[in-house]
């Protein structure tokens, strides 16, 4: 019995080994199985194949040179959120912009009835305007007919205009009005600029300054710090002039008034005594200073007469010895 169990299990692995499966039974299958088009078939016979996407880059595109310029909105670029926020604040913020700096001057000429009071209107308008005065002349051609007043004036460059249709406005007419205007933009620009380097070279030579050991190398620092501060004084003086020049404007004012002469029409017996004596006065002063312009001829003369009348004295002495 215990001989029959032993071979009983082996016999059995003999026929399973020697069992073969029936090819026409696999032919069938495989078919069976790829005839069937469930994805969930296949998935038990082969992993499923990547898909694969192709990407193709379209050919670049020789764009004329007046069309670089041009980009069509099918093939523009998306930009990030974030970059369209960039670019929209760089559009708004405006460029940044160069203070003009101009000097403005002039010159008027006008004819008025009463200096003294235009004079005294120029002055106030002057004085409202945050102006001073420079120069205050008065001429006079000889006689009391004409009045001349020259003044020179310096005025804030924001009041120049509203100051000079002040002074036009008080004349009878105007002779000439002349006005210059002189951009010194880059010139202030650029000695704002050397300034401010020579300052910060100043500074530095002054760190170099602390830093120095050596009593040589302390002298070349102050040497050098002396240059460089007479530059500065300089530089600065210009700016300052300049400055100044920009903030005041400078006006030229001339003003006068003609009267004619008053002639006596009347040709009476009083008019004619009264020019009688006048006229009499004016013949004695004309011979009393020609008769005492001849005053070297009236010493020669007297000159003479003594010598004469020297030489008849030691005559007549003379005479009587």
């Amino acid at each position: 019995m215990k001989t029959y169990l032993i071979f009983l299990p082996a016999l059995m692995c003999l026929v399973a080994c020697n069992k073969k499966p029936h090819p026409e039974a696999f032919a069938v299958t495989v078919d069976s199985v790829a005839l069937d088009d469930s994805p969930k078939s296949l998935n038990l016979i082969m992993p499923p194949k990547p898909k694969l996407s192709a990407v193709r880059f379209p050919p670049p595109v020789v764009v004329p040179d007046a069309e670089q310029m041009t980009v069509s909105a099918d093939n523009a670029i998306d930009e990030p959120v974030g970059n369209a926020d960039v670019h929209q604040v760089a559009a708004d913020k405006p460029a940044a912009t160069i203070e003009k700096k101009i000097i403005k001057t002039g010159d008027i000429r006008f004819e008025t009835g009463d200096v003294a009071a235009t004079r005294k209107q120029i002055l106030a308008s002057l004085k409202k305007q945050g102006g001073y005065v420079e120069e205050d002349n008065q001429t006079d051609n000889g006689n009391d007919n004409r009045k001349e007043f020259v003044l020179s004036v310096k005025i804030p460059a924001a009041n120049f205009d509203a100051f000079l249709g002040s002074v036009a406005s008080t004349a009878t007419k105007i002779d000439s009005k002349n006005i210059s205007i002189k951009d010194v933009s880059t010139e202030f620009i650029d000695t704002k600029t050397r300034l401010e380097n020579k300052k910060l070279l100043e500074a530095r030579y002054l760190e170099l300054l602390k830093r120095a050991t050596k009593i040589s190398e302390m002298l070349e620092i102050e040497n050098k710090l002396a240059d460089i501060r007479s530059d500065i004084e300089s530089t600065q003086g210009q700016f300052n002039y300049l400055n100044k020049q920009v903030a005041y404007s400078s006006l030229s004012i001339t003003f006068y008034t003609t009267q004619p002469a008053q002639v006596e029409t009347s040709v009476g017996f009083w008019y004619k005594l009264k020019e009688s004596f006048s006229d009499g006065y004016t013949l004695l002063q004309s011979l009393f200073f020609g008769v005492l312009s001849l005053w070297p001829y009236w010493f020669v003369l007297f000159g003479f007469y003594l010598l004469i009348k020297r030489w008849r004295n030691r005559r007549k002495a003379a005479k009587g010895a």
